[in-house]
């Protein structure tokens, strides 16, 4: 489900089209919060992928597992969806599909999405403050936080928005130092 510029290509349409239908009852950020939840569930779940991709699995068996994986409380548009998926045999780009919707909702709101990594969990404080550093260097009205925990850092934070890195971690500032010690 990673990967390829094919899947991709693919995979825009569908989330043109998820978000259209959302647009039209005004069900953007529903819809964004019950996507997210699924893709958090795919992305974390290799069993789920394989389930997904794997072509001898028939499709009444895959939208019955997406039925009870989305519950009675998401939205029917999101469920017919994914059905829509199993039966044009796309189910295996949902990952992509999810992502895309996500970002087409992102440029929807201003809003962007950094990457944070950090040698810690970071406190609240600490999510507001790279939050508004964030929205300070990029000019977004909303920013959404993806935090991992990379013990490799020694300390402070490695924050990602596109293809822009920011690095203000220990070992960043010790790799500069080293660098410019050996340019003397």
């Amino acid at each position: 489900m990673k990967g390829s510029a094919f899947g991709s290509e693919v995979a825009e349409p569908y989330a043109q089209a998820l978000m259209s239908l959302a647009q039209s009852d005004n069900l953007t950020d529903r819809i964004g919060d019950e996507v997210r939840s699924l893709l958090d569930l795919i992305e974390n779940s290799e069993d789920l992928r394989d389930f997904l991709m794997n072509p001898v699995v028939k499709e009444p068996v895959k939208k019955e597992v997406l039925r009870r994986i989305a519950g009675d409380n998401t939205h029917p548009y999101l469920v017919n969806f994914l059905m829509l998926l199993v039966d044009k045999r796309r189910v295996i780009y949902l990952e992509k599909v999810c992502q895309q919707y996500l970002e087409l909702l992102r440029k929807l709101k201003n809003a962007v999405l950094a990457e944070v990594s950090s040698a810690t969990e970071l406190s609240e404080g600490q999510r507001q403050s790279v939050t508004e550093r964030v929205k300070a260097l990029t000019g977004a009205a909303e920013v959404e936080l993806k935090t991992k925990i990379d013990p490799e850092l020694i300390g402070g934070v490695v924050i990602k928005v596109g293809s822009q890195v920011f690095d203000a971690s220990l070992r960043g500032q010790l790799r500069r130092i080293g660098y410019s010690l050996s340019t003397i």
